[in-house]
């Protein structure tokens, strides 16, 4: 049996659907459907159950010696929340739950990290997992501190007593984009937000610059294609002798203004974009620049070629946003 928690979810519904297409037909999906179209993300899907998450510990113990894997993207995952008890309650402690049924139970744990434990970007993007390299790092909100915190009690734990899933992998992602975000609203990647803009005639818009060293919409992010995400999530999967921190980006970073102009060329328009002022909510805590360091998942064995921005936003726009059916 493989779980995917948070399954509904962006990255949880693109695994789901990977590892049908793979031929996996026990699958089970945790999360929290509530109002909207999130179920769309996984209407497709021939699934053995779904799970409400105040369910999973009664399900985990009833199907004990039957999981092999639990893909556990399910969190809070809004770098804007701000209750803290919330986050640290489903992010660090039902993250610290699992890695510790699994190593009751010899089973398997893939895990969201994120690319927000690295704060500004000032320590670099180096997804090492030394505790001294770990602690230098500071996260700008609660949701990346969230994150941080619970690779650190991993690292902790493993130096105390070696307690451990039969595999474990922590991903920090960096900027997925991809089909079956929609139900994010504001959240969503710059590229379904923007298609919108311009499917309904409206100026695209990007943030202005307020540093010195970075022009208008000439923000640098490591922008990866979801399908490139699934692909080496499945490659973990495929190599259960492998464990560690990992980012999860391409390792070369791109401007706004590059993703834009991508969308524009992907929907056949002409560019016109207008630059807005950064909202001074988040001004203090924007970052300017990331930039995933892959050499450890290359050094792993992982050698896949990554998308160009250029070819997953055409993808993205032409295959999914502007189709009758947008979703995986």
């Amino acid at each position: 049996m493989l779980i995917v928690t948070g399954g509904a979810g962006f990255i949880g519904s693109n695994i789901v659907a990977a590892l049908e297409d793979r031929g996996e037909t026990d699958i089970v999906v945790v999360d929290r459907l509530r109002d909207g179209i999130k179920w769309k993300n996984i209407a497709k899907r021939n699934l053995r159950d779904i799970i409400h998450p105040d369910e999973l510990p009664a399900f985990l113990e009833q199907h004990s010696g039957d999981v092999d894997a639990i893909f556990h993207m399910g969190a809070i995952s809004a770098t804007t929340e701000t209750d803290a008890d919330k986050i640290v309650a489903n992010n660090l402690k039902l993250t610290t739950w699992l890695w510790e049924w699994c190593s009751r139970h010899s089973a398997r744990l893939i895990y969201a990290s994120s690319a927000a434990t690295y704060g500004d970007g000032k320590q670099g993007f180096d997804d090492s997992f030394n505790e001294g390299d770990m602690a230098k790092l500071a996260p700008l909100n609660a949701y990346g501190w969230s994150k941080h915190a619970t690779d650190r009690r991993f690292r902790r734990i493993l130096d105390q007593n070696g307690f451990r899933p039969k595999q474990w992998a922590g991903l920090k992602f960096f900027n997925v984009y991809g089909p079956n975000e929609y139900h994010k609203g504001g959240m969503r990647s710059v590229v379904s937000q923007m298609f919108d803009k311009l499917s309904a005639g409206e100026t695209a818009t990007l943030f202005k610059s307020h540093h010195p060293d970075y022009e208008d919409g000439g923000q640098l992010r490591d922008f990866v294609w979801v399908g490139d995400v699934v692909n080496i999530i499945m490659w973990l999967y495929d190599h259960p002798d492998v464990s560690d921190l990992f980012n999860i980006g391409t390792g070369k970073a791109r401007s706004f203004k590059d993703l834009a102009l991508s969308v524009f060329d992907a929907m056949g328009k002409e560019p016109n974009i207008k630059y807005v002022p950064t909202p001074e909510s988040i001004r203090d805590k924007y970052q300017y620049f990331t930039e995933a360091n892959m050499a450890k998942l290359r050094q792993a064995g992982y050698d896949a070629e990554m998308t160009s921005l250029e070819e997953g936003v055409r993808c993205y726009v032409q295959d999914y946003l502007a189709t009758d059916d947008p979703f995986r």
